[in-house]
Formats: structure tokens, sequence, C-alpha cells
């Protein structure tokens, strides 16, 4: 067979995962259909490392004319609530995507109850009284086969009316657990009598204080594919040793009936990890809970929301996700990548405008006192389409503090006595001097201006060196800026806070406080932005020129304006890093 050019190039930009649903597709599996889900726990907020998977669920889903449905694997009370799942509704949202159906494990726990109960009647399920630890030692080791439990051999109707006590409430947790009669000495260690109910007497989110007793994620994953239908469940690699397990029990749910093609098949592929992140969710509820950040979506957390707060569009994360591709190996992303595919898209979509943060003020000396000029400031220069908006030039000006330097060096090519800057959409000045305080500080920087250098004027293409933003002093509003950097000092914040707590012998806490940048955060109250920007939305994109991008935070007011700082202009932090 002939494969051109446009084939190969094709060819190159398939995961191994989209080339197994072609492969399934072609072969007829499942009646030649694709069905995925994606199924959170709603224990917490979702972050930048369930993108991926929601781009691979969904994305194929909606590729191949399949379907993907929400699946929440709410099996585990004592975390999980309803405020979560609100939450991962409206991350997937944002994030572009949408499900089929929404469905809850908790919808099928009388199906999996009824399956447990077969599993017993069979004598395939027992259950065990031991402790968690007695019961971990007796498992043995991957080179050493395991320990029968004492109560392996319990007979049926026992274990059966066991089993309904601890689902009434008569049993304390920890004191009993189901486990699944498999193999103590098989090589695979999930085999060797999983545990496969236990015992929280924590009302649950959705069906109260009906069940006493829930079934793991091993028992509930595989048996709520096969309820819905699913074709393909893609999952990340830490399951790739529960894959036998997950097909043992759909072959043990069949009940004789012929799966081979017509049942789930679950594929793995590597997680997204991020180096300067930590994205445990059980070590980002400690962040939250202890205030070392503002809530789940402080614009320092890696969740969606968070990033969402901060400024990123989802279609950069997408566009991040599909330059990372998926793999069956796992590997540390660079952050910088991730903010690259932000500057590339927020390129296109943001708003240009002037701000200044660290405001110095410039004196027009020879500009007409009460005067002032309407000029015309394109909006996007990527989309032509979007025009312009109206900025106001006077006489006296608000530009960077770092635009001027009194004795500056050959190489400084901004404001100095002497020398000639564009300012942007405006005119050419020619610094003079500048005013100063008792202790010698600059207090005003004095310019003229030089007449037919404005925009489209005889003089506009004099030639200079450097182009300042500015904001009119008597034109603008005062605004506060939030400047956001990496919330960990290390690389690798996880192996740190670990290596933390060994030596020193403390809890995650105390090992987050020591390991998190406390300058993550610097909030500047004293800073201007064009009046235009009072027409602005939260979460709208913007470029502060020559700054870098920013957005309106939802704190904002028309009294008091926010902005959030998603991304510098350029890559420095690689530059730090390697100093």
């Amino acid at each position: 067979m002939e494969i051109n050019a446009t084939d190969n190039a094709e060819k190159k930009t398939i995961s191994f995962i989209e080339q197994t649903i072609i492969d399934d597709l072609a072969e007829g599996k499942n009646g030649g259909r694709i069905q995925t889900r994606f199924p959170p726990e709603p224990n917490g907020y979702l972050h930048i490392g369930h993108a991926k998977a929601i781009c691979m669920d969904f994305g194929m889903a909606q590729k191949y004319n399949g379907i993907c449905n929400l699946r929440f694997d709410d099996t585990n009370p004592t975390k999980e609530d309803t405020e979560y799942v609100d939450a991962i509704m409206e991350d997937i949202k944002w994030l572009g995507f949408d499900w089929a159906n929404v469905y809850y494990a908790s919808d099928y726990f009388p199906q999996l109850w009824d399956f447990a109960v077969r599993l017993i009647k069979e004598g395939k399920a027992y259950i065990d009284e031991q402790t968690s630890a007695q019961i971990a030692e007796q498992k043995g080791t991957p080179t050493q086969p395991g320990v029968n439990s004492p109560y392996r051999d319990r007979p049926i109707e026992e274990n059966l009316a066991l089993f309904e006590k601890m689902n009434s409430g008569e049993i304390e947790e920890g004191a009993m657990v189901l486990r699944a009669k498999i193999d103590m000495a098989h090589s695979n260690m999930h085999f060797r009598d999983p545990i496969i109910y236990r015992v929280v007497k924590t009302p649950h989110h959705r069906t109260g204080d009906t069940w006493k007793a829930y079934p793991m994620y091993d028992f509930a994953h595989g048996q709520s594919d096969f309820f819905e239908g699913v074709t393909h469940s893609l999952c990340t690699l830490e399951f790739v040793p529960h894959r036998p397990l997950y097909d043992y029990f759909v072959d043990e749910l069949k009940e004789g009936k012929d799966l081979d093609d017509n049942r789930p098949r679950q594929y793995e592929f590597n997680k997204l990890n991020l180096n300067y992140t930590l994205m445990s969710k059980r070590n980002l509820l400690i962040l939250v809970k202890e205030g070392l950040v503002n809530g789940w979506d402080d614009p320092r957390m890696p969740t969606l929301c968070g990033f969402r707060r901060r400024g990123y569009s989802p279609e950069s994360i997408r566009s991040f996700v599909d330059k990372i591709g998926y793999t069956k190996f796992d590997a540390l992303n660079d952050f910088a990548l991730l903010e690259s595919a932000v500057r590339e898209d927020l390129n296109s979509r943001a708003t240009r405008v002037s701000a200044v943060i660290n405001p110095l003020k410039l004196v027009i000396t020879n500009y007409p006192e009460g005067q002032s000029e309407a000029l015309q400031a394109i909006n996007n220069p990527e989309r032509p389409e979007e025009g312009s908006h109206t900025i106001e030039f006077s006489r006296e000006l608000w530009i960077e503090r770092d635009d001027f330097m009194e004795d500056a060096p050959k190489s400084f090519y901004r404001l100095t006595p002497g020398r000639e800057v564009r300012l942007k959409n405006a005119y050419i000045v020619l610094c003079t001097g500048c005013n100063k305080d008792a202790d010698g500080n600059v207090t005003e920087v004095l310019c003229e201006y030089i007449p037919g250098t404005k925009t489209g004027e005889p003089e506009a293409n004099r030639k200079v060196k450097s182009t300042l933003h500015w904001v009119s002093c008597n034109h603008c509003l005062k605004a506060e800026v939030r400047l956001y950097d990496r919330l960990w000092k290390v690389e690798n914040p996880r192996d740190e806070v670990a290596a933390i707590r060994e030596e020193k012998g403390c809890d995650a806490l105390e090992a987050m406080k020591e390991a998190i940048n406390t300058d993550s955060l610097k909030v500047l109250s004293e800073c201007y932005v064009e009046k235009y920007l009072a027409e602005k939305k939260p979460l709208d994109y913007l470029q502060f020129q020559r700054i870098g991008y920013f957005n309106v935070d939802p704190d904002s007011t028309p009294e008091h304006m926010v902005f959030n700082r998603t991304v510098s202009l350029k890559d420095t932090w690689s530059k730090i890093k390697g100093k």
C-alpha cells in the first residue's frame, strides 16, 4: 500500500490511544462504536492533570462520533460533596466539552450489592474480621506468596448474614470487610483476595443513610463501565497492574455471557506532571484549609478554576495537552511549555491596553496645560476586525519608573536626558531632565514633544530606538495589580515535601510551609490603567503593552479594579532558573 507524505504527517499526530481506538472500530469491536467516560471523584476541584484525561475522554468520543458520559466516582462519602460536583461540571464546560449523560457510581449501588451477594453465594467472597494491618501483612510481597485469612473458609450463610449487618449499621467501621476470594499466591498483588466492600457510616451526599457498606474503587469502576456500555475505559499508568483485576470482575459479572466483542477495555496513558507544581488533591486541600492559598481558585493553584481566574484560556490548555501528547512513559513537563502555549493563544485573543504598574510622572513642558487629544489605539493587531478604542493624551502622563534613568549606560535606550523616544500611539518626546525630592528621588521626568511626529503626521517616521507606553494622569483609573509567580521554590515539590517530612519528622503542612515560595504573590496598589478598561468584564483577556498578559479578576469592581498577571510577555523564569 502506498502512503503519501500527507498520510505520514497525519500518522505522527495520532497517539497510541487514538490508534488503538481506530483499530478497534475497524475490527468491529463493541459493534463498531466508541463510548468513553470521565470518572472523577467529587472530593476536590479538578486540576491541570485532569485536563489531559478530559481532552482524551471527550475528545476521542467527539472525533469518532461516539459519546462520553460524566460519571462521578462517589464511593467514599467521607470526602465527597456536592460543591465539588458543581465545580467539576463547570470546569469541563469551560474547557469546551459536554457530556452525553451524567451518572454516579452510587446509581449502581444496588447492582453492585447484588453482584457481591452472588459472589458470596458462589464461594468467591468472604467476610474478614482482621485489622487492615493484619490483612496487609498477610498479603506477602511481590516475591513471597500471601497467607490465607483465618476467615477465608467461613460458611456462606455466615458471610451473607455478616454482609447484611455491615450495611444495617450493626458493624463499626474497620471491624470487618468483604474480600473477593481469588488467589493469595497470585503474582499480581491485586489478586490476593482484594477488599471489595468496607463499612462507612458517614452520610452520602446523594443516598444519605441508605448505605453503610460501600464498594471499593476496583470493584465499582469496571462494573460501572459495564453497566453503562463503556467501550474504552481510559486511565493513567498507575492502573496498569489493576487492569487484570478489572477484567476479572467484568468476566465474573457477565454470568457466562460472551463478551469477547462487547465489553469495556481498559487502556492506560501517562499522567500530566508539571515541575514547580503539586497536584495531589489531598495536598491541595491542605493548602486551602490551612490558608496557604486563597481558596481553590487562587491563581497560584494548579486547579482549572485557578488557571481560569489567572487568565488562562481553555484553548491554551487544550493546545498544551496536544503538544505534550500521550505516551506509555511518565515524564515531568516544564511549566514554561504551558506558559508558552498560553502566550501563543493570548497573543491572538487579548485586547491591547495601556497600564502603568510602577508609576513615575512625565511632564511635557511644551504641551499646553488643560489640553488633551483623543488618539486611537488598535485593540489587537492580530485581529484587525476588532477595531480600535480611544485613549487620551495630555501634558502630564504616567510612565513606568524603569523607563527612566538619569545616568544611563549606552545600552539603555529608554528615557534619559538628551534622548528621544516615541510615546506609543502619540508623539516623539525629548527628555530634558527631571525633578527630585529632598532625598534625591526622582519625582518627575521632564520632556518636550516634537510637533509633527504623531502617527500619520509628516515626521511620524523619525527614527528612535525605543517606544514607551503611558497613560494620561487626568484620564486614567487607579487599579490594583496582582503579580503571580510559582507557588513552590523547588522544581519537584512532591519529592521535596516528602524529604523534609522524613528529615524533620514533621507533618505535611509544616513541610509545605518550608517548600512554598513566599514571594509567589505581589500586590501593587498604586497602578494606573486607561479608562477604557472600566468597560471590561471579569476574566476578559488583556495585554498590558510591554508588561504581560493580564485579566480582570472577579474581585474587581468599578470603584476598585483588580487585574491578575496571567503570564509575562517573555519566558524570564527559565533564565532565572538557569543561573
